[in-house]
């Protein structure tokens, strides 16, 4: 992978994050996530609770206790009334926000339960990964499909924006899965293990991270796979711009944004972001906007402009006490909210 040193990057001074609150939960912060409709912040910690915050200031709403040995994925319901919650108990829990208390406890098929996913749509469906065992429940927790076990365990799943199809991947690359029928639809087929998924926001691309440092750009319409090399680790780290032209990936220090306009990516140089001074833990593009966050191991948070390869530049930085491990938008792309190792959650805006 070539790379171009981005000049005007480094004599730009970006201004600082405007810090709304903070706050400390009991551990690590290990998910965080914004309801959809904007009104609540979810910071799961690792030692099991979850609590919500109001979103626009640091008002502890409810503090649900989470999951037994540790919770390890959180995810709000389309409508923002249920958080659900996914541990190494073996469980998957509902949690309703008018009354506070879990109204569901589902049985995830495993010791415990790595990744949730909600489709969209007036019915949305959640999908639970556990081991190598994938379920589908309905809106109030009811079992509407449990598939064959996969080969090797689930590395993490993701529904196809605007379309009922959930693509898992696990050792041996991606599945494809039609909530209607039983069996897989379709198999995207790689002798290697990925990490975490991406669906571009038109469909038209399946990214993955991957334990061999690489990335895979999976074409749908032709089933073509791209691999992108030269990453120094293995890639967790992924986020499709609004457009689906722009790709951030982590891997490194820096990060690394390929565009998949025109011919690309394939035979492109890809656009290099430098500021960090340890390797990225989270990249995360506005749901609608252009600009892009970076958290890092250093506790640093930049938002990027991207201008193309050459003058593409870090506008605002903040800095934390201990290193980032998640960063969401809120959906009206004005606010960051960020955990951290040490328990932190802190809420900037932009301006």
């Amino acid at each position: 992978m070539s790379r171009l040193n981005n000049l005007s990057n480094r004599f730009f001074q970006p201004s600082q994050l405007r810090e709304n609150w903070t706050v400390t939960i009991s551990d690590h912060v290990i998910d965080l996530a914004w309801s959809p409709d904007g009104r609540y912040i979810a910071a799961a910690s690792v030692l099991g609770p979850v609590t919500i915050f109001e979103g626009g200031r640091r008002t502890v709403i409810h503090t649900f206790k989470g999951h037994e040995f540790g919770t390890m994925s959180i995810a709000w319901r389309p409508d923002s009334k249920v958080l659900a919650s996914a541990g190494q108990d073996g469980k998957i829990r509902l949690w309703d926000m008018a009354s506070g208390e879990a109204t569901h406890s589902l049985d995830g098929g495993a010791a415990w339960v790595e990744h949730l996913s909600w489709s969209g749509g007036k019915k949305p469906i959640l999908a639970s990964a556990a081991g190598r065992k994938l379920k589908l429940w309905n809106a109030v927790g009811d079992l509407v499909r449990e598939y064959s076990d996969h080969q090797s365990t689930i590395s993490d799943l993701q529904w196809r924006p605007r379309v009922r199809q959930l693509a898992s991947i696990a050792y041996g690359g991606v599945t494809l899965w039609d909530p209607q029928q039983s069996e897989a639809v379709r198999r995207l087929e790689w002798k290697g293990s990925s990490l975490v998924i991406a669906w571009s926001p038109d469909g038209k691309h399946i990214a993955t991270g991957d334990q061999d440092s690489t990335v895979h750009f999976w074409i749908m319409s032709t089933g073509e796979d791209l691999q992108m090399t030269g990453y120094p680790t293995k890639v967790r780290e992924l986020s499709w711009d609004a457009t689906s032209r722009y790709l951030a990936t982590g891997g490194s220090q820096e990060v690394t944004v390929w565009d998949c306009s025109g011919r690309g990516p394939a035979g492109t140089n890809p656009i290099t972001l430098s500021r960090h001074q340890d390797f990225l833990s989270v990249v995360r593009f506005q749901h609608r906007g252009k600009l892009l966050a970076s958290g890092g191991a250093d506790g640093l948070i930049y938002v990027w402009q991207l201008r193309g390869r050459m003058s593409s530049l870090a506008v605002h930085e903040a800095a934390l006490a201990a290193g980032v491990t998640s960063l969401v938008w809120s959906p009206n792309d004005q606010y960051l909210a960020v955990g951290d190792e040490s328990g932190g959650v802190s809420v900037f805006s932009l301006s």
